[in-house]
Order: C-alpha cells, then sequence, then structure tokens
C-alpha cells in the first residue's frame, strides 16, 4: 500500500504540473551485467559477503520509463519508474548471519536483490547553441529495496522504501543534424553513501517526434551503516524510443 501511494503521489504532481507545452515519453530496455554486490545485514553484526563473487547472478532485462515535460523554454520536470531485480545462486563455504538468521556452511542458497526506484526530476537549462546543451538539476528518488535469502527450508528478508536526494544533470553534443552524444543521469555521494546512475548514449532522430538511441548505463551506489551494509554495482547495454508530442 506504501508503495502505490508514493508512485501515485509522484505521477500526481507530474501531471499537475503538465500543461500545453512539448512532452516526451522515453522508454528503455537494457541487458543488466551485475559488478559487485557486496551485502551485511545488519551492517555491523551480519556476514559481509557477495551476491556476485560468492554466490553466481545472473544477467537480467530491466526496462524504465520516463515521462518528460518541458514547463517552458528552460524548465523541465521528468517521472522516472526504474525497477531491477537480479537473482543469486550458490553455496558458502562459510556460516552466513543475515538479517538475525543463520544459514549454515554448505547450505543451497537463493538471493534475490530488488532495487526499484521512483524519482521525480527537475532541470534548469543553463547553455544552449546549435551543438551543445547543458541543463542540471535536482531530483527526488523513492528507493524501494530488498534483499532476501533463501536456502535449508529459512527464508529472510530486508526491505527499505526511503527517500533520497540526487543530483540531476544532461550534456548533449549535436556533431551532425539528427545524431547527438549525450550524458544523461542523476548522481550524489555522502558520508552515508552514494548513488550514480548514468547514461552515456547515442541518439538518431528519425524525424520530428520519434528518437531511437543506445549506449551504456552504469548503475553504483550502496549505503554502509550499523542497520545496512550494501554496495553494488550494475552495467547495463541499452536501447530506447523516445516519442515527442
Amino acid at each position: 500500500m506504501k508503495k502505490s501511494a508514493v508512485v501515485i503521489f509522484l505521477l500526481g504532481i507530474a501531471v499537475t504540473c503538465s500543461a500545453l507545452a512539448q512532452s516526451v515519453v522515453d522508454i528503455e530496455a537494457g541487458y543488466v551485467f551485475p559488478g559487485y554486490n557486496d551485502v551485511a545485514i545488519p551492517g555491523d553484526t551480519g556476514t559481509r559477503f557477495s551476491l556476485t563473487e560468492d554466490l553466481k547472478a545472473d544477467e537480467t532485462v530491466a526496462f524504465r520509463f520516463r515521462y518528460g515535460h518541458n514547463l517552458s523554454d528552460k524548465h523541465w520536470l521528468a517521472l522516472l519508474i526504474a525497477p531491477l531485480t537480479m537473482e543469486s545462486e550458490g553455496t558458502l563455504d562459510k556460516d552466513i548471519s543475515f538479517n538475525e538468521e543463520t544459514f549454515p556452511a554448505g547450505t543451497p542458497l537463493r538471493a534475490t536483490f530488488r532495487f526499484n526506484s521512483y524519482r521525480l526530476v527537475y532541470r534548469y537549462l543553463l547553455h544552449k547553441s546549435e551543438k551543445l546543451q547543458f541543463s542540471a538539476g535536482v531530483a527526488g528518488k523513492v528507493r524501494d529495496a530488498e534483499i532476501k535469502l533463501e536456502g535449508g527450508g529459512k527464508s529472510t528478508s530486508k526491505t527499505d522504501l526511503g527517500f533520497v536526494p540526487l543530483l540531476s544533470f544532461n550534456l548533449t553534443w549535436t556533431p551532425r543534424d539528427r545524431f547527438h552524444l549525450l550524458i544523461d543521469g542523476e548522481a550524489l555521494a555522502a558520508p552515508q553513501g552514494r548513488a550514480e546512475d548514468v547514461l552515456f548514449a547515442a541518439q538518431y532522430d528519425l524525424n520530428r517526434n520519434l528518437a531511437l538511441k543506445a549506449g551504456y548505463r552504469i548503475l553504483e551506489g550502496g549505503a554502509d551503516n550499523d542497520e545496512v551494509y550494501t554496495f553494488s554495482l550494475f552495467h547495463y547495454v541499452v536501447a530506447g524510443v523516445a516519442w515527442t508530442f
């Protein structure tokens, strides 16, 4: 119920701010390769282990949806929905203490890492010329995360629903008509943790309303505190389509 309320709230803000200005629907599909994914719960007393090195993590496919709206020539608002779930399996040669549950060494384990992100993004156009455009702003991210561990007839999970402020940016270079190279994303680092979600892509405009893009996305970050230790890295090979109306 809480998750649905958050999504409806963010969507309501985006729709309320919409008028007759230009809007863009951006749909992206990514083939996701896991990098590191280290966890310990609780962060101070749980066993630290890797969901990608100690266990074998499967590659997966993830989709994301973004609705962007130009409030004026310089002001841009967007709503992003970006779910991600990754599965890992294997056995460890040591006991695992996870979320107050103990899994003995040699137990076949299955882990589920879920990291769904919902963001409301605002950017201000700082520079625009024939070849180069740069905008920057802020984003409010609602993080809906879960790490679940199963094995030997036991199952336990740690969920986290929280708000994270981020900086947002876009740099677009147009070396020739209809062809663009862009860096687009959100990121922020603090003593409590960090988060980066950045796309490096090429985009080609088929016409005034439809564009295709392809590139590489990096998703990285985590937190280190008494309650949870988790740092993960994911590589995306992405392709997408943007419809302007």
